[in-house]
C-alpha cells in the first residue's frame, strides 16, 4: 500500500506537479457542484417554481451575454509567451466587459418595457436591472480566472470556486428563509460569480504590477490589432452557442405563463449531474487519445469502446433516474415540484443520447469537419426554436414536453453524424446493442420494480 501511494505521489507531482494542481481544480469544481446540488431540494421548499422560473430568465439571459462580455480576449490570455503581452490582453478583457456592461444596462434603459414585454414576464421588471451587474462581475472572474490559468494557479482557482458556491448557496437559503422571492435567488447568484474575484485579482496585481505600469494606449492597440480575430469572430460563435442552450428557456419562459421554466430549470440541473461526471470525463479521455487512433487507423474500434462504457455506465444510470423520478421529485424537491420527475422522464432520450455523442464529437474537429459541425448546430437550433413554436400554436400545455423530445431528435441525429465520422456503420451498432442491450434491459426492469414498490408502500 505504502508503494502504492509512493507512486500515486509521484505520478500527480511529475512535470513540476502539473496533474497534481490539475486534480485539484477539478476535485474543487467538482465539490463546488455537489454542494450547490445538495442544495437544491432546500431551495425548492424555500421558493416556489414561479420564482424559480423568474430566477432561469435571468440566468438564461446572463448565459448568453457574459460569453461576449470580455470580446474573448480572455481566451487569448494562455496563448501568449510574453507575459507583458498576456498582460494586455488581461486589461483589454477587463476594459471590454466594463463597456459592454455599461452597454448592456443603456440598451435595458432605452428599450425596457418592450424587453418585459417580450419576455412576457412582469415580475422581472425590477429585477433586469441586476443583468447588467451579473455581466460586470462574472466578466472580470472570468478575465482573472484565465491570467491564474496562465500562471497555473489552479490550486486558487479551486478554492474560489468552492468559496463561489458556498457563497452563493448561503446567500440564496437565508434570503429564503427570510421570505425574499425570486430576488433572493438572483442576488444569491450574483455573490456567487462575485466571490472570488478579490484574491483572484490580489494574485493578478502581486504577479504583474510593475508589467501593468508599463502599458501605455499605444501599445493596448497593438495587441489588440494582433488579436482581433477573437473579437471578430470567437465571439460570434460563442454567442450562437450560448443563445442555442438558453434562448429555449427564455422562449420557454415567455410563452408559458405558468411556472414550466423553473421546472425546467430543475431537472436539466439534475440530469446534468451523470453528464458532467460520466461524459466530460469520457470527453477529456476521448479526446486525448482519438487523433492517434486515427493516424493508426483503428479509431473506429476505439469509438466502438468508448461508446460501450457510456452505455453501461451513463444510460443505464439515465434510464433508472427516469423511470423513478416521476415518484421521487416531489419528495426530493416538494410536492408543488411533482412535474419535475414527469419532465425527466421525458429528457431521458435528450440526455442519452447527448451523453454518448458529446464525448464522440471531438472525432468532428480531429478529422477536419467544423464546417460540417457549425452547419449541424445551426440546424439543431432552428429544429428546437421551431419545435418550440410550433407546438406553441398547437397546444401550449405540453411545451416542456415538446422541448425535451426536441433535444432527443437532435441529439439523435448528432449521434449518427458523429458515430458516422468515426467509421462506425449499421453493423457496429447491432453489435453494440447486442453487448449492452441485455444490460440497460435489467436496469429497465429494476427501476420499474423500484417504481412498483415505492407505489406499494404508498410514496
Amino acid at each position: 500500500m505504502k508503494g502504492l501511494v509512493e507512486k500515486v505521489n509521484a505520478k500527480l507531482n511529475a512535470q513540476g506537479g502539473f496533474l497534481k494542481a490539475v486534480s485539484v481544480l477539478v476535485g474543487g469544481t467538482a465539490f463546488a457542484q455537489g454542494l450547490a446540488v445538495l442544495a437544491l431540494p432546500l431551495l425548492t421548499r424555500l421558493y416556489n417554481p414561479t420564482e424559480f422560473s423568474i430566477f432561469a430568465v435571468y440566468t438564461s439571459i446572463l448565459g448568453i451575454l457574459t460569453v461576449a462580455s470580455c470580446l474573448r480576449f480572455e481566451i487569448a490570455i494562455p496563448i501568449p509567451t510574453d507575459d507583458k503581452e498576456a498582460v494586455a490582453l488581461t486589461v483589454l478583457a477587463l476594459i471590454s466587459n466594463f463597456f459592454i456592461s455599461i452597454l448592456v444596462g443603456l440598451i435595458i434603459w432605452w428599450f425596457h418595457a418592450d424587453i418585459i414585454g417580450l419576455l412576457n414576464k412582469p415580475d422581472f421588471e425590477q429585477l433586469i436591472w441586476l443583468i447588467p451587474i451579473g455581466v460586470f462581475f462574472s466578466g472580470i472572474y472570468t478575465a482573472l480566472q484565465y491570467w491564474g490559468t496562465r500562471k497555473k494557479s489552479f490550486t486558487l482557482i479551486a478554492k474560489t470556486r468552492v468559496v463561489q458556491s458556498a457563497s452563493g448557496v448561503s446567500t440564496q437559503l437565508i434570503m429564503g428563509t427570510m421570505g425574499y422571492s425570486a430576488i433572493g435567488l438572483v442576488l444569491g447568484q450574483i455573490i456567487k460569480i462575485s466571490a472570488g474575484i478579490r484574491k483572484l485579482g490580489i494574485n493578478f496585481w502581486n504577479e504583474t504590477g510593475i508589467l501593468l505600469r508599463g502599458l501605455d494606449t499605444k501599445y493596448l492597440c497593438l495587441v489588440f490589432k494582433k488579436n482581433d480575430q477573437f473579437p471578430k469572430y470567437s465571439t460570434l460563435d460563442s454567442l450562437a452557442n450560448s443563445a442555442g442552450v438558453q434562448l429555449p428557456i427564455i422562449i420557454i419562459a415567455s410563452l408559458a405563463l405558468g411556472p414550466e421554466a423553473g421546472y425546467l430549470m430543475i431537472a436539466m440541473q439534475v440530469m446534468a449531474i451523470p453528464l458532467q461526471l460520466i461524459g466530460g470525463a469520457v470527453s477529456q479521455v476521448y479526446f486525448a487519445h482519438a487523433p492517434a487512433a486515427v493516424q493508426e487507423k483503428n479509431i473506429t474500434q476505439y469509438t466502438i469502446n468508448i461508446l460501450e462504457s457510456l452505455f453501461k455506465y451513463g444510460f443505464g444510470c439515465l434510464i433508472f433516474i427516469g423511470i423513478v423520478s416521476p415518484i421521487l421529485a416531489k419528495y426530493i424537491f416538494g410536492h408543488e415540484w411533482e412535474k419535475v420527475g414527469l419532465i425527466i422522464s421525458w429528457m431521458i432520450p435528450w440526455f442519452g443520447f447527448q451523453l454518448i455523442s458529446s464525448p464522440i464529437s471531438m472525432i468532428m474537429y480531429i478529422i477536419g469537419r467544423q464546417k460540417q459541425m457549425l452547419l449541424l448546430t445551426f440546424m439543431g437550433f432552428i429544429l428546437r426554436i421551431g419545435i418550440l413554436y410550433g407546438q406553441f400554436y398547437l397546444d401550449s400545455t405540453y411545451l416542456l414536453e415538446a422541448y425535451a423530445v426536441s433535444g432527443g431528435v437532435f441529439y439523435g441525429v448528432c449521434y449518427i453524424v458523429f458515430s458516422n465520422a468515426a467509421g462506425l456503420g449499421v453493423k457496429d451498432h447491432i453489435l453494440l446493442v447486442k453487448k449492452v442491450g441485455f444490460l440497460l434491459l435489467f436496469v429497465a426492469l429494476l427501476g420499474v420494480l423500484v417504481n412498483i414498490f415505492l407505489r406499494m408502500v404508498g410514496l
